[in-house]
């Protein structure tokens, strides 16, 4: 039986290529996770965060859209309303200010 080099060749030359590929998709994720996390989340929610403050808890995604729907909120997509943001969730109910920012900030990370 003769030894075919061809297959031990190939094998350097397709694990270094993979490594590049493994290391420009890492570049690529973390550069997308620094601009989705870059910024001070109540900078994003702008007056928004303050009105949640104020907001008599426990409340539900249906209260929230009625109160402050028109709010704008900084996404990474440009500007959305806080009805717009909440929509393809279901009414749920928020205990407290922090529980309503993490859905909101969760949602426009996506």
């Amino acid at each position: 039986m003769s030894d075919d080099n061809r297959g031990r060749d190939e094998s350097p030359d397709d694990e270094r290529r993979q490594q590049s590929e493994r290391k420009q998709e890492d570049v690529r994720d973390r550069a997308h996770e620094d601009r989705a996390m870059s910024g001070d989340p109540s900078e994003r929610l702008g007056d928004l965060d303050g009105a949640l403050e104020a907001q008599d808890y426990p409340t539900t995604t249906d209260d929230l859209v009625e109160a402050y729907g028109d709010y704008e909120i900084e996404t990474q997509g440009g500007t959305e309303s806080l009805e717009e943001v909440l929509a393809p969730t279901d009414n749920q109910s928020y205990d407290s200010a922090d529980d309503v920012r993490s859905r909101i900030l969760g949602l426009i990370h996506r």
